[in-house]
């Protein structure tokens, strides 16, 4: 059974809730801040300095690295115990916005790093202080890339870390303003990419030649003839497709093309891969061609955490009302945040959804939401971290005194 009620976690809340009510004006003005600075994948380098300048002003230790703009807080309690950890993304999307071109904060990330920044500030000046182990905030980079988080994990930021929580705006199509989930279930996605290998010949006689374009063809019908498990959601579409030149009567000896899969799981997303890509080579190469296929871009799934979802379930029933719990949503869209526990299995992690009236949607370049919502990510985040420091020192202390 895991013990969440006391007068520790009652007092706590209460603190949190009442620094929320008077840093409203602070709330907003970091995340326009944020939100001006907007810096696409790898190039966060104004919005890694603002965050610096934030944090010395809480006067909390924290790294930098040289080969991406990442930045990690360690607030250690100086005695053995778990590490907990928060994660926000930091990257905006290459996007036109009403005409102009630019880096744009359409999926959120200015709200994510306000709320996980300000859960820190919050924490720090409520007089919270981890009684075991440490708390770690990671602001990452890249996500838009599916590849930030292998950047944190490569670099071991991960490697003692036990538990994990992100969170990410919704749409108000899959929560409502006033509602959170405790977890998102998010999708698996791969995009691959293919070329094809042929030979040149006049239209008059094809015989001499191979046309990638029947290729391409082959390719098509086999990609939409793949079938795995029909209990698990998932697709494979071919989704771009470029062949010969500008001469009508030249059959073509080049062509390009991608594919886009999405399924549910880690595990269906595998025998998709492994069985779109035998049927791509076998349908492409049937003429004689050649095909060349990789991955270029993935996305895991989500692992549901039991555990975690509890601890947060709690959370937002006592910052939201015991009606605030929404169902997670399955969501076939991708984040690289799963790619923490598939990687390093040994952590329990899970998303938070917060609902905003989040309109029309993500990566919609005129994406808007309430800005009242932060606050209660904050809050929800702040007495996650408490609760999960609270079950973990009570299991570190019944351990010490079987001693």
């Amino acid at each position: 059974m895991i013990l969440l009620h006391n007068t520790q976690i009652n007092i706590s809340l209460t603190s949190i809730k009442e620094w929320v009510k008077n840093n409203n004006t602070l709330l907003l003005d970091n995340y326009d801040k944020l939100h001006d600075l907007a810096e696409v994948s790898w190039k966060e380098q104004k919005t890694r300095d603002f965050i610096c300048n934030e944090l010395d002003k809480l006067g909390l230790p924290y790294e930098t690295y040289n080969n991406h703009f990442g930045i990690v807080v360690k607030w250690s309690s100086g005695t053995p115990g778990p590490t907990i950890a928060l994660r926000t993304d930091m990257d905006a999307l290459w996007q036109n916005v009403d005409g102009v071109w630019k880096a744009n904060h359409s999926c959120g990330h200015d709200a994510h790093m306000t709320m996980v920044l300000n859960t820190l500030r919050c924490l720090k000046e409520s007089n919270f202080k981890p009684d075991c182990g440490c708390l770690k905030i990671i602001f990452q980079p890249a996500e838009e890339t599916g590849k930030g988080a292998h950047a944190i994990i490569n670099d071991g930021i991960v490697d003692e870390v036990d538990f994990l929580l992100g969170i990410h705006v919704r749409p108000a199509i899959e929560i409502e303003m006033g509602q959170a989930s405790s977890a998102i279930y998010h999708g698996a996605a791969t995009l691959l990419k293919g070329k094809i290998i042929g030979i040149q010949a006049h239209g008059a006689r094809p015989n001499l030649g191979i046309n990638v374009v029947d290729s391409l063809g082959a390719i098509i019908q086999a990609v939409n003839s793949v079938k795995v498990d029909p209990t698990i959601p998932s697709s494979a579409k071919v989704t771009q497709v470029n062949a010969g030149g500008e001469n009508i009567n030249v059959i073509p000896d080049a062509a390009e093309f991608s594919i886009d899969l999405r399924a549910q799981t880690n595990k269906a997303m595998e025998a998709l891969i492994n069985s779109v890509m035998r049927a791509v080579q076998y349908a492409g190469e049937a003429n004689g061609a050649e095909v060349q296929l990789e991955i270029v871009a993935q996305m895991a799934a989500a692992e549901k955490s039991p555990y975690m979802e509890v601890i947060v379930g709690e959370a937002v029933r006592q910052v939201l009302g015991e009606k605030a719990l929404a169902h997670p949503p399955v969501t076939p869209g991708g984040e690289d945040f799963h790619f923490y526990t598939k990687k390093r299995p040994a952590i329990q992690a899970t998303m938070v959804g917060l609902g905003t009236g989040l309109e029309p949607g993500l990566h919609h370049p005129n994406m808007k939401f309430n800005l009242a919502s932060l606050g209660a990510g904050v809050a929800i985040l702040a007495t996650s971290v408490i609760k999960l420091f609270e079950d973990q020192t009570k299991g570190v202390k019944d351990m010490q005194s079987l001693k």
